[in-house]
């Protein structure tokens, strides 16, 4: 099959190996897949990955040891866990420390014409949520694992930092439960599309006044946590969703000083966002930047490293 590949330097494979489905996995025919900021991390270094990148798609199932999912269009849960520790058990398998992560951590992901996943981290996508939305649950997914971990309210003031594709994600999903947030960026373009709802933008982190009660760092830089550190309010909380290869110097005395929460925000269960999908229709089709055939994938990825790039499609068909 093709497969973009990773092994020091991006290139296209146009005779890698066929994923073989392990028992009680199923095999999938990826119709469509997205260029998220991890991806690019990937290719600065960061979890030593070598192999298919990939892990936002929409797909259909081809073969499975289940016959009714067969012909059905999917997406699917990235973390493959055991199923057999105590992290399991207790519902966490995000965390399992034996868990396969597609196209970050030992398992091939999804920039290929097919890939591999368990048939228990599959889900159906209705018919009326097109490729083009339904490539988007994982980073939906992950911008709901706020409301997993933290209690929003009406009356707290949000601010999300950082106007790529997830911040903009985190920012309307708050808009569902807090009738103040401000999302924060560089690109008056972002910030447009980003309008939503009533969500407040701004381009200026100077303008947005302090004491917020909740702060989502977004950025993609290492700036941008000392930015929410400096925005949240005593006793406030801050949500981290940054995942940089490289870090930089920081000062953590005012999270100590302020006694702020601090919280790792990562992966979100995807039944949740695609609830959330249905539910208020967010216009995920604004931050289509492009689309490129599996065959210009390492173009496509050179276009999304460009400041301010939104979201990038591989198109498989």
């Amino acid at each position: 099959m093709k497969a973009l590949v990773f092994d020091r330097e991006l290139y296209l494979d146009p005779h890698y190996p066929d994923p073989e489905p392990l028992p009680g996995w199923a095999m999938i025919r990826v119709d469509m897949a997205g260029i998220c900021r991890t991806d690019l991390e990937l290719t600065r270094g960061y979890m030593g990955f070598k192999g298919v990148p990939g892990h936002e798609f929409v797909g259909t199932v081809t073969d499975c040891d289940e016959a009714p999912w067969i012909g059905r269009r999917v997406v699917c849960e990235i973390n493959n866990a055991c199923g057999k520790c105590d992290w399991c058990a207790r519902g966490l398998g995000r965390h399992c420390p034996h868990r396969s992560v597609l196209g970050i951590l030992n398992h091939d992901g999804c920039m290929a014409e097919y890939c591999t996943a368990p048939v228990v981290n599959l889900l159906p996508v209705p018919d009326d949520i097109p490729n083009e939305k339904a490539v988007f649950i994982e980073p939906l997914s992950a911008a709901y694992e706020i409301l997993e971990q933290v209690e929003v309210g009406r009356n707290d003031r949000c601010v999300v930092l950082g106007d790529g594709k997830l911040g903009i994600l985190c920012a309307w999903v708050l808009t569902t439960v807090s009738d103040s947030v401000i999302l924060v960026g560089h690109h008056a373009t972002n910030l447009a599309v980003a309008a939503w709802d009533g969500l407040e933008t701004t381009g200026d982190v100077q303008t947005v006044p302090q004491g917020a009660d909740i702060v989502v760092e977004a950025t993609g830089s290492p700036q941008g946590l000392q930015d929410a550190i400096a925005l949240c309010r005593p006793r406030g909380t801050l949500v981290l969703k940054s995942t940089l290869a490289a870090g930089g110097a920081l000062n953590l005395a005012p999270v100590v000083v302020n006694e702020l929460t601090l919280i790792g925000s990562r992966c979100g269960l995807f039944a949740r966002g695609l609830q959330g999908m249905v539910a208020h229709a967010f216009p995920v089709e604004r931050m289509i930047a492009a689309r490129f055939p599996l065959d210009q994938a390492v173009q496509a990825f050179a276009e999304a490293t460009r400041p301010g790039a939104l979201k990038i499609l591989l198109e498989m068909a």
